[in-house]
């Protein structure tokens, strides 16, 4: 396939792979059966301490492979070790059980995030600093009997995988069922693929979250949360920043019931960059499909995404450049720069599940005073929103705060397709925005623009008196773009100049 990866800033995706790959269990010495080690498998008998002798004994061994047979093997915590694979044999599971769970180790960094993600052992299974391990067979991983609730009582665990330092990671052709907070966490890890996975957490909160993580490969996967379902974040429950680089996600199936599918943020205290998602089928999201949101002084660069599919998304596109600074030093907003975003199309756009606010949201751009968001283009892509809104929305106006972060909070939109606020270098070329109910907003509304162009696009005319509207915008233009019957655009343009 040509041009499969985009913009790989010199890293090939081959050495991702490679790199991800356990290296000392290519040479593993043997393997080691659970069994063989006092677990039992029947679903009530507690078996971490069979388990977790069974690692210890692989990773005394130099490296091996602990297997679990078929059976359900009911676990506190398990405590993870380097140079291990957990292979899951068909009809295996290990489930978490209700209590006994390590407790939430001290944090003296803990304010700056939530509480599920500033605390890493109180999980079904953690590794701290560990490297070349792996989880591989077509078990699984349930923690459906983990914590949901924001107040974690002593003894429970809020997380299914905990990893955090580690390096040489690989998840394969597991399913990991519910997870409390996170079916999925890792921070501070890098060298991780994900491959053929199945993370089914619609009934627990998030799917899988990659924080501060570098040089990942997802890859025809399906991952599913309640809240969101594939987040890279970057926190400072390590203590320190770091930046998340050389990402890619292709080929895979995500869905978030409430919040979001694809998103960046919202913890965003260090960079991201060089991300590429391709091939992705949004089947659901209750906030945005495409989220990028950096809110507490990082800066997200060099992210692409093309050939992605939506559908019951409630917001296709919400980029925000916001200034909470939940970081050391209160810092100013960051920058978000150098996105893409093409071949993309999106039907039946409203959430797929009950949730605060409105079913559906346009596509926002949201920056801040003094704070663009820049150079972000739209390529060949094709939306068709709900519509139904009166003319009248035509001039709501959103609030205007740093704090604000969630698609909702800035109510109703004025435009049907996009929003813009505080956005430069904004391009839309060959993008088609029509309406599954008549709508009497525009199709585009700029508020505090800098160069922005549409070129050979199509709108479905506003039953309002304009479909564009550009206020406060310097350098917009429009070259053969028409509504979807081919007539001229009506243009209100208020204290702007083309």
């Amino acid at each position: 396939m040509q041009n499969r990866w985009p913009r790989l800033a010199g890293l090939a995706i081959a050495a991702i792979v490679i790199a991800a790959v356990p290296q000392g269990l290519a040479h593993a010495a043997g393997t080691f059966n659970v069994r063989d080690y006092g677990a039992v498998g029947n679903g009530s008998t507690l078996d971490d301490d069979a388990i977790d002798k069974a690692i210890s004994a692989a990773s005394a061994a130099g490296g091996g492979t602990v297997v679990f047979p078929a059976g359900t093997y009911q676990s506190r915590t398990i405590h993870l070790k380097s140079d291990v694979t957990l292979d899951l044999n068909a009809g295996a599971t290990i489930r978490a059980a209700g209590s006994g769970m390590d407790a939430a180790e001290p944090n003296a960094f803990s304010q700056y995030q939530d509480y599920g993600h500033s605390h890493f052992h109180n999980a079904l299974m953690w590794g701290d600093g560990i490297s070349n391990f792996a989880i591989t067979g077509t078990g699984t991983i349930d923690g459906t009997a983990l914590e949901t609730a924001n107040a974690v009582p002593a003894g429970h665990g809020d997380k299914g995988l905990s990893l955090t330092r580690c390096a040489n990671v690989t998840l394969r052709d597991a399913t990991f069922r519910s997870g409390g907070h996170f079916a999925v966490l890792m921070n501070g890890c890098h060298d991780v693929v994900l491959d053929n996975v199945k993370v089914l957490a619609t009934k627990s909160r998030d799917g899988v979250n990659l924080i501060n993580t570098a040089n990942v490969e997802v890859k025809n996967s399906r991952i599913e949360g309640q809240d969101d379902a594939l987040s890279f974040k970057s926190d400072f429950a390590l203590g320190r920043t770091f930046v998340s680089e050389h990402i890619r996600v292709h080929d895979s199936t995500i869905l978030s019931t409430e919040n979001n599918a694809l998103q960046f943020g919202v913890e965003s205290c260090g960079d991201f960059r060089d991300v590429v998602f391709q091939d992705v089928a949004i089947t659901g999201a209750g906030k945005a499909g495409i989220g990028i949101v950096s809110h507490d002084g990082g800066s997200i660069t060099d992210v692409h995404y093309s050939r992605i599919t939506m559908n019951r998304v409630s917001s296709p596109v919400f980029i925000r450049l916001g200034g909470r600074g939940n970081c050391p030093g209160n810092p100013p907003p960051g920058h978000i720069a150098n996105i893409s975003i093409s071949d993309v199309t999106g039907t039946n756009l409203t959430t797929p599940a009950p949730v605060r606010g409105a079913p559906e949201y346009a596509s926002s751009l949201i920056g801040s005073p003094g704070a663009d968001i820049t150079d972000v283009s739209f390529t060949n892509v094709k939306l068709t929103v709900p519509g139904g809104h009166k003319a009248s929305d035509a001039n709501v106006v959103p609030p205007e705060s740093l704090a604000l972060y969630r698609p909702r909070e800035w109510g109703t939109r004025p435009a049907y397709g996009f929003w813009l606020r505080h956005a430069s270098g904004i391009t839309f070329t060959n993008v088609d925005v029509e309406f599954a109910k008549n709508d009497g907003r525009p199709a585009f509304a700029v508020d505090d623009g800098r160069n922005i162009q549409w070129v050979d696009s199509r709108v479905e005319r506003s039953t309002g008196t304009f479909d564009l509207r550009v206020t406060k915008t310097t350098g917009y233009g429009l070259l053969r773009t028409t509504t979807t019957a081919g007539a001229a655009l009506r243009i209100r343009s208020v204290s702007s100049t083309p």
